[in-house]
């Protein structure tokens, strides 16, 4: 069977732009110091930047994760078990996505992602390698509180939720992210979930800086899409790519540097940078075991196990819903 065409949840000016890409873009040039949520980064193009960026030989978090759920498969079987509607948080290509559905053996799947035309793609592909499968992708931000098909209300569910993309976010934005994947997934629900871990600082920034510059045309890429979409006149010439350790919030942050002065507008509004000056565009936070506990647990998600790859470089972990009531 083909894969649905799927839910639309994206909210669109008249112009055909998203009006939350809008805003966001524009309440980050105007704050101090500038910052634009990297959840941006995912047009088509950005996608495709994205993975060939997983595939890079510095960037070890997608092999590592591979690895972890090519070899614990059997685990996953145990502790999952079939018949769940596994509901991957900005699915991507979904090139991960096979190894959990062989393991579980799923009753549907329904891939979330706020790019569209990337997602439908990557759902009509995996259809073909689960041809009895049903396949649900909705277009929407998985930031908030999904609405699901009606076709998976009554099914059990997994979340998925791969590659620490937790980690982009601050962790306010980290833990409300959580608690509206629990809202979205119901209770009785479960989650799994990837988290980078906290390594060499040599290692992390080559990860995020690599040699062949696709992480720099994936940075660079959210001005071109600004530029693109929001009649944006950012000059691309005079921005480089940046990637550095922040030792005190345990992250790596990519940000965008002016290399002179520069003047632009973005949708009408006039901004500039200073030499020197940057926009932040990404944070990549890395976790120990305490600090994935305690995120999980203010996320409303009960840690259950957890497994590392053979290096101790990434780490998978399940996680049930909290079960709510009034005492400890």
């Amino acid at each position: 069977m083909t894969a649905n065409q799927g839910l639309k949840l994206v909210n669109l000016d008249d112009s055909g732009v998203d009006c939350a890409f809008r805003a966001d873009v524009l309440a980050g040039l105007q704050q101090e110091p500038k910052a634009i949520p990297a959840r941006w980064f995912y047009d088509e193009t950005g996608s495709r930047l994205f993975e060939e960026i997983t595939a890079l030989p510095e960037y070890y978090p997608t092999r590592a994760e591979t690895e972890i759920l090519t070899d614990r498969s059997a685990d996953f079987a145990q502790l999952i078990g079939p018949g769940k509607a596994v509901v991957e948080f900005g699915s991507g290509s979904s090139v991960k996505t096979p190894l959990l559905l062989h393991a579980i053996d799923p009753a549907a799947y329904v891939p979330l992602d706020i790019s569209g035309d990337f997602l439908r793609a990557a759902a009509a592909d995996l259809s073909t390698s689960f041809p009895g499968l049903p396949i649900y992708p909705v277009e929407a931000d998985f930031t908030r509180e999904v609405t699901l098909p009606d076709q998976v209300r009554d099914i059990p569910k997994l979340g998925f939720f791969p590659g620490s993309t937790i980690g982009n976010m601050v962790a306010r934005t980290a833990v409300d992210l959580l608690r509206s994947m629990r809202a979205t997934l119901g209770e009785g629900s479960q989650l799994l979930i990837g988290m980078d871990l906290i390594k060499d600082i040599a290692v992390l920034e080559a990860a995020y800086d690599d040699a062949a510059g696709v992480t720099a045309q994936f940075n660079l890429n959210l001005v071109r899409r600004i530029n693109r979409e929001l009649d944006g006149t950012i000059p691309l010439d005079a921005l480089r790519h940046v990637a550095r350790w922040n030792d005190d919030f345990a992250r790596i942050e990519m940000h965008l540097e002016a290399t002179r002065p520069i003047s632009f507008e973005v949708s009408g509004h006039s901004f500039s940078l200073e030499q020197g000056e940057t926009i932040h565009t990404e944070n990549s936070h890395k976790f120990d075991l305490r600090s994935a506990n305690m995120l999980l647990l203010a996320g409303g998600w009960t840690p259950l196990e957890r497994w590392t790859d053979r290096e101790g470089r990434f780490s998978l972990i399940l996680a049930d819903a909290t079960l709510r009531r009034n005492a400890p």
